[in-house]
């Protein structure tokens, strides 16, 4: 049987679908087992597979309401459906180029099954959504949590892709830049554009800037301009880093993976900045001092970073949540130890669960009674939603400018 042109980059986009479902992988990860390919092809099965992911629920719903007998979720056929599903809502490709490239997929399995109703939905007409349903039990998590309104917006971002967020050294020029290219700052040293490729961007490779989320680069603000030794632990791949550095700290950077810190070197040296680079575990490093300041963006389970990785969200189970609570309380026990008296230590974690953010300090301060709360009123897009101070980003913030990350911070003082 002849080839089809196309079907390469659907069968590896097959292949990052299953990791991410079976085996928990993320996209980037599993990626990494697809190189093989051309970058347009790449991009494209990487493309394929994050749109699946966005929709899945949909997806689903719209098989099985063609489906006599209900496929099975880890079915073949049941995922090569998805996926032409995907690329018809989500990036708008021919009817016959679908049906071309899906079949090849299911050679020796149910070929027929996959041709008719794929067929059925095409004629029938398939619906797009603007605010697409999330996993059942992480629309349950978060209505616990933050009530239906923020599931509501987390269905509306996950159905567009978000906005380029590029972070400068010097405000000055994010705001020329902005202006210069159709861009808009939404906070000092922050310029946010449409999506788009990063290496078409003027001045990439010349250092001015690197690509960093406006709710990531948050955090960093939090670090007080007089505290002159700053640790940044957890640093990979080094956007706060780069922060500190560019606002005149000295920065030591600490983080385990020597391949991340390698990516960290590579970006300092684009951006003609320097830290001094550390590759340990937080758990087992001593420091020979103590320091001004600590920022700790502890590993966490990522739910908030779904927009741009919706592969967390059928990653992070209860478990992993739990699992993660438990490293994080660790960690900040840790960097207390490495705080001067009277040195701020701001907490932050890219996630939506209470369980990583809100539980962890409000149990790090009942077992630390020499560190307090300090309001981070000074946040430029977001006020504290609670009167201990700290700060959470939710879905819906800044919806009409194209939206942020999930984020939990919280800046810890330790009392003189």
């Amino acid at each position: 049987m002849p080839s089809v042109e196309g079907v390469g980059a659907r069968r590896a986009a097959l292949q990052l679908l299953d990791a991410v479902l079976r085996r928990g992988q993320t996209l980037e990860a599993a990626g990494a087992a697809v190189r093989n390919l051309s970058p347009p092809d790449h991009g494209l099965a990487v493309a394929i597979a994050g749109e699946a992911l966005r929709r899945l629920p949909d997806l689903d719903a719209l098989i099985d309401g063609a489906t006599r007998n209900r496929l099975p979720d880890d079915s073949k056929a049941r995922m090569v459906l998805r996926l032409a599903l995907a690329q018809k809502i989500g990036l708008g490709t021919p009817d016959h180029a679908l049906v071309a490239t899906a079949l090849p997929l299911v050679d020796g399995g149910p070929r027929r099954l996959v041709h008719g109703v794929l067929g059925t939905l095409l004629r029938g007409g398939v619906p797009v959504s603007d605010a697409p349903r999330l996993p059942l039990d992480v629309e349950d998590r978060w209505r616990g949590a933050w009530g239906e309104e923020v599931v509501q917006a987390a269905r509306r971002q996950i159905a567009t892709r978000p906005p380029l967020d590029l972070t400068f050294t010097d405000a000055a020029e994010a705001q020329a830049y902005a202006k210069a290219n159709g861009g808009v700052s939404l906070a000092p040293k922050h310029v946010r554009l449409p999506s788009t490729s990063v290496t078409d961007l003027p001045s990439f490779g010349e250092g001015r800037w690197w690509v960093q989320d406006l709710a990531a680069s948050l955090p960093a603000r939090l670090i007080p301009r007089e505290a002159s030794d700053v640790l940044d632990l957890c640093a990979a791949p080094g956007g706060k880093t780069m922060q500190l550095a560019g606002a005149g700290h000295r920065v030591t950077s600490v983080d385990a993976s020597a391949s991340r810190l390698d990516r960290l070197r590579e970006n300092l040296a684009r951006t003609h900045l320097q830290a001094e680079l550390t590759q340990a575990d937080a758990l087992e490093w001593n420091p020979e001092r103590q320091f001004d300041a600590i920022l700790l963006d502890a590993p966490c389970s990522a739910t908030g970073t779904f927009r741009r990785h919706p592969e967390v969200l059928y990653r992070a189970r209860p478990k992993v949540i739990a699992e993660g609570a438990e490293l994080q309380g660790k960690l900040l026990d840790r960097a207390a130890q490495w705080l001067r008296r009277g040195g701020i230590l701001v907490y932050s974690v890219c996630s939506l669960e209470p369980e990583e953010g809100e539980d962890i300090v409000r149990a790090f301060l009942a077992r630390h009674s020499d560190f307090r709360m300090e309001a981070a009123a000074e946040v430029p897009v977001a006020r504290p939603l609670s009167t201990e101070g700290w700060v959470r980003i939710l879905p819906g913030l800044l919806e009409a400018e194209g939206g942020l990350d999930g984020f939990f911070m919280a800046r810890l003082v330790r009392t003189a």
